[in-house]
């Protein structure tokens, strides 16, 4: 069975830390919007007191004003870059050697389309050589909507631009192409997940089982690819407004995840609102 994560955007402290260990969890990924005075050193300090597996770091992508790797302004992809390396050094020295990535803003005009997924592309190759450098490995997601990497074919573009470069399979995102095909035709270059659920019609980070998944097809079509990184839940405990529900605690997100990496049918725990909207 793969190792269970989540993504973490709380305050660290020994309470949440005793809370995912309790949990059964043991791995977790930062995922911050902002690094400026986040304390690497804390976060490494209660990795090992615990101990729990730093194991990815999410690079910010808020805001969109700022933020982009596929932008067309130069000076913009310069100051994302330089943001990028400072915050992928930091994570290198705390035992860090996975970043994820956006590979750009939103929305995208289809008319610049072709521009912006070239401009990405070099973006990712640049920052594939550097982050080497610091024995990081760059995961490109894939995003919703028009986004940059809407879909495998977009993914393997981008990919193909480094042969360092790996992808981060969003489970919520695809709203183009089905998700078995996603798995198929990325492969092997998977290296991590952000695992929830959703209606097909948008993202919504909910809980497996909430939503429309076949989670026992999914998780059949990531050991076909020989799959071996880790079951990594992105997806807020505090209810969205698309769906009614306690507040989860990781031991949901282990349990949800035994159920599913044992063929079970993830048991749902809220209950979604009927006839959501695109943005719900």
């Amino acid at each position: 069975m793969y190792k269970i994560g989540a993504s973490i955007s709380r305050e660290l402290n020994d309470q949440l830390f005793s809370d995912i260990k309790a949990s059964g969890i043991e791995v977790i990924e930062l995922s911050y919007d902002n690094y400026d005075n986040f304390d690497f050193e804390n976060a490494k300090m209660l990795s090992e007191k615990y101990p729990i597996e730093l194991w990815s770091l999410h690079l910010p992508f808020l805001p969109f004003e700022e933020i982009d790797p596929s932008s067309l302004d130069e000076n913009k992809r310069k100051y994302t870059f330089d943001l990028f390396m400072g915050i992928i050094e930091k994570a290198s020295k705390i035992g860090i050697n996975k970043v994820i990535i956006h590979p750009s803003c939103e929305p995208i005009p289809y008319e610049e389309r072709a521009k912006r997924l070239e401009a990405a592309a070099s973006f990712m190759s640049d920052l594939a050589d550097e982050a080497h450098k610091f024995s990081i490995v760059i995961a490109i997601e894939d995003l919703p909507r028009t986004c940059i990497g809407k879909n495998s074919k977009e993914i393997n573009y981008l990919l193909s631009a480094n042969d360092k470069l790996r992808a981060c399979f969003d489970t919520n995102h695809l709203l183009n192409e089905k998700i078995t095909d996603f798995i198929k035709n990325v492969g092997e270059k998977i290296i991590t997940t952000h695992i929830s659920d959703y209606d097909f019609l948008n993202e919504r980070h909910w809980l497996p089982g909430e939503g429309d998944i076949d989670w026992l097809e999914l998780a059949k079509a990531l050991k076909e690819i020989n799959y071996n990184g880790v079951w990594l839940y992105e997806l807020g405990l505090n209810p969205p407004k698309s769906m009614i529900r306690r507040d989860l605690r990781y031991e949901d997100l282990y349990n949800n995840a035994f159920e599913i990496l044992n063929d079970k049918t993830p048991t749902p725990i809220g209950k979604r609102i009927e006839n959501l909207g695109f943005w719900g």
